[in-house]
């Protein structure tokens, strides 16, 4: 999916969870999401305030990769934690408006 594509569904997404007062879940549901732009987003600060960097490279990914980790693994378990995320998403969305 390119750019594009991955606006457009981004802005579907966060325009769902305002109609539907649920936007405090967009975080929790897209964990790994946060955890990729938050991981750039700290090594630009760390590499710009203290000149070093934190991970070997940036999004996170790329730092399991260089690490060693094959690239199967770490889609494996970025799919696990999505799921993880997803599910106490849901669970929070079902204890606030479930009956």
């Amino acid at each position: 999916m390119g750019d594009s594509g991955s606006f457009a569904l981004g802005t579907a997404l966060g325009v769902i969870a305002m109609l539907t007062d649920t936007v405090y879940l967009l975080p929790i549901i897209g964990g790994v999401f946060v955890a990729e732009a938050g991981s750039s987003l700290i090594q630009i600060v760390s590499k710009k305030v203290r000149g070093k960097k934190i991970f070997k490279i940036a999004p996170i990914h790329h730092h399991f990769e260089a690490s060693g980790w094959p690239e199967a693994k770490v889609t494996m378990r970025f799919w696990i934690l999505a799921m993880l995320f997803a599910i106490f998403g849901l669970v929070l969305y079902l204890l606030e408006y479930g009956s």
